[in-house]
């Protein structure tokens, strides 16, 4: 687990980034040949399936320069405003030391103890918990919080986040997944785009003898001509839609590239900048199961602490779960793991502790912050903080 600023992990992250950002070209010109196929079936449906092949190779070349220019563009384009592009969605606004000391001098504090250059500090304003970093090089570079965060969490646990996120930075993992980002995101564009202009397209009468536009007409074929030449179409049609889904599918695996130790190796890193593994794992439990950011994107829930989607997309899932993570932790770390968290009780509890706050504070839980790690309890204070 001791892990952290590996030079081999660096130099594996750089080494994806480039073969990503080759890939990314390599499923603009798939694309771009299924828009082709289609593009030709569209112009007109009574040819073999072979002529229509042969045409989107030719039409493929005739628009190999642009294709190239436009995902050029697209890449230059995320460079400079992704980081715009996330804070339109998250909402998240910079801070300044004076805005927020606490959160400011807790990140200071760890870019100083290992010499790493301070990224901006956001914040986001949401009851979540859960905290990103992104950025493609250090000028860009910046890490962002919610406010139930900084609510819910200590300072030691707040600065264990803090640190995972810098290990992201200080690792490249950041760079890496900000690629993906980018090339899901166009990839996802154009396929939509495609399937658009495929939904567009009806059946006609015949049900299987061509293909005609609702914003154009097109003389019809005889029922012979339409017999023999309309499979072609079909096929074409069919092999059009399967380079969709397969570039489609090829942008999801691209988020597979994004090894799940990343987290592992963030984990540790937090650690060796805190050396406070238990701080890790208290901030663990208490995120997990709380961290889902209203109108994200998955993307940018790809970016956070803790993904806590599931379904379908967990299939492409790039976040160890919680539980892992913490045994880990407990094993090459040393940590104690106090377990789930029962929210749903405290909540109930609430009201009842609110009418006995004159009452002395109940002992706090065995774990780490019932140690010499922790302060000794305050009158109206219990083990997860002032009671609200």
């Amino acid at each position: 687990m001791a892990a952290y600023g590996l030079y081999t992990h660096i130099a594996s992250n750089k080494f994806r980034s480039m073969m990503m950002l080759a890939g990314l070209f390599l499923l603009i010109y798939v694309l771009v040949y299924a828009g082709a196929l289609l593009a030709e079936v569209f112009l007109n449906s009574n040819r073999p399936a072979g002529d229509y092949l042969a045409l989107a190779v030719r039409d493929l070349i005739s628009a190999f320069p642009w294709a190239t220019a436009a995902a050029a563009a697209w890449i230059v384009i995320a460079y400079f405003f992704h980081q715009n592009m996330i804070d339109a969605v998250t909402g998240a606004e910079a801070v300044t030391r004076q805005e927020q000391p606490r959160l400011y001098n807790l990140l200071e504090n760890l870019c100083i103890s290992r010499g790493i250059p301070m990224p901006k500090l956001k914040i986001m304003d949401s009851p979540a918990l859960n905290a990103f970093a992104s950025g493609l090089n250090r000028s860009q570079y910046s890490i962002t919080v919610t406010t139930g965060l900084l609510k819910a969490l200590n300072d030691q646990e707040i600065e264990a986040v803090l640190g995972h996120e810098l290990t992201h930075i200080r690792n490249g993992d950041v760079q890496l997944m900000v690629v993906a980002v980018i090339i899901a995101g166009v990839v996802g564009f154009f396929g939509e785009l495609f399937f658009r202009m495929f939904t567009n397209l009806e059946w006609n009468s015949s049900g299987s003898s061509g293909w005609s536009s609702s914003s154009s007409s097109s003389s019809s074929s005889s029922s012979s001509d339409s017999k023999s030449s309309g499979g072609g179409a079909v096929i074409v049609v069919i092999v059009a839609i399967a380079l969709i889904v397969l570039a489609w599918a090829l942008s999801q695996v691209v988020k597979l590239a994004l090894s799940r130790a990343r987290e592992y190796l963030a984990d540790a890193g937090s650690v060796e900048l805190t050396k406070n593994p238990d701080a890790m794992i208290s901030a663990l439990r208490k995120i997990e199961g709380r961290g889902e950011l209203p109108g994200a994107t998955s993307a940018v829930m790809e970016l956070c602490v803790d993904n806590p989607r599931e379904g379908f997309a967990d299939l492409f899932a790039t976040h160890p779960s919680v539980q892992s993570r913490i045994d880990k932790l407990v094993q090459f770390a040393g940590g104690r793991d106090p377990g789930p968290l029962e929210y749903a009780e405290e909540s109930a509890a609430a009201p009842e502790e609110a009418a006995h706050a004159d009452q002395p504070p109940p002992l706090p839980r065995k774990g780490p912050w019932s140690d010499a790690h922790a302060p000794a309890p305050v009158p109206g204070q219990g083990p997860w903080g002032p009671h609200s």
